[in-house]
């Protein structure tokens, strides 16, 4: 017995010094490896918990780093846990780094909650791009939504000026478009205009995922091919749906990541396979508490994601990008 501790022990030694290659880099997928840096929940899916397992699900290598680890998401009664510093997360860069794993071809940001974690961010970008310049950063800015800011007011000129342009994709909703751009956004002409702005400031992809116009709930999507030349827009009509859920917001940005990179030069086809997954998963949440006996009305719903695994995999589009000419 004593023999073979030995053997393990002097078998790890030696492994501690040669470590294994790193498949995902030596043999990298087709699609990628993506650091996503978003909120985690211990029960439930927001952040990183909605984000990772779709990505995955789409063949994607993803290493998350949790910017938040909660109990519960913050709309419960009550939650506990812990918050990551700017330093901490640099910390995790660092040994990354000392590693060789610092090769991404994506990075993914979400909620981010202080300046201070934001410019460390924007710092993980630089270092991501010194290591791979063709890296693609695609960011939700996650200010707010239907006109409540989420976030410390001083986040949005950081978002505009620094943020917005490093970012490769932005997928704002409605209201952060607007303090993005500093446009009212009424109609949907007002939408293409604020893709415009956003595009002179840095991204080459715009997703504005949710606009209310007339009582409709549109998608409106951008990608300006080259810079100067006047992008290729569209829109999607989405049927509303009569309930609130948590974590649409992060699963919509890595389905739109997710798609995006499988179809580079389609974002409408990205687009339109994002809200057909999406849309069928609320329908099973709707339907799901529905048949449990509650009121889909009474509270926001956390959404059914493991179920709706095949709907992610492979959607059925049967929501349809229309071109603006």
């Amino acid at each position: 017995m004593h023999g073979q501790i030995c053997i393990f022990r002097t078998r790890n030694s030696r492994n501690s010094y040669m470590a294994p290659p790193i498949l995902s880099l030596v043999l990298p997928s087709e699609t990628g490896r993506i650091l996503s840096i978003q909120s985690h929940t211990v029960q439930g899916y927001v952040g990183n918990k909605s984000a990772v397992f779709p990505l995955q699900l789409l063949g994607y290598d993803v290493d998350p780093i949790n910017s938040v680890q909660f109990s519960n998401h913050t709309g419960y009664p009550t939650f506990t846990g812990q918050v990551l510093n700017g330093q901490q997360l640099w910390d995790i860069i660092e040994g990354l780094e000392a590693n060789d794993l610092l090769y991404y071809t994506h990075l993914l940001t979400g909620y981010i909650g202080s300046v201070s974690f934001l410019n460390t961010v924007l710092e993980v970008v630089n270092k991501l791009r010194s290591v791979n310049p063709k890296l693609t950063y695609v960011c939700d800015p996650v200010l707010g939504d239907e006109g409540k800011l989420y976030v410390p007011q001083e986040l949005i000129s950081v978002y505009r000026e620094k943020v917005v342009p490093v970012a490769s994709m932005l997928t704002p909703n409605q209201f952060e478009a607007e303090l993005l751009t500093g446009f009212s956004i009424q109609s949907e002409d007002d939408g293409r205009k604020a893709c415009n702005f956003l595009h002179e400031a840095g991204p080459s992809k715009v997703v504005i995922t949710s606009i209310n116009i007339d009582g409709n709930l549109l998608l409106i999507g951008s990608h300006q091919k080259e810079k100067g030349q006047s992008p290729q827009q569209f829109k999607i009509l989405i049927p509303k749906i009569p309930a609130y859920f948590t974590g649409t917001g992060d699963l919509t940005t890595a389905l739109l990541l997710g798609w995006s990179n499988k179809y580079p030069d389609n974002l409408e086809k990205a687009a339109e396979l994002a809200v057909s997954s999406l849309q069928a998963l609320l329908q099973r949440t709707m339907d799901d508490y529905t048949h449990a006996g509650h009121d889909p009305q009474s509270t926001s719903l956390e959404i059914r994601l493991i179920q709706s695994q095949d709907d992610i995999r492979n959607p059925q589009i049967k929501f349809k990008a229309e071109i603006y000419s």
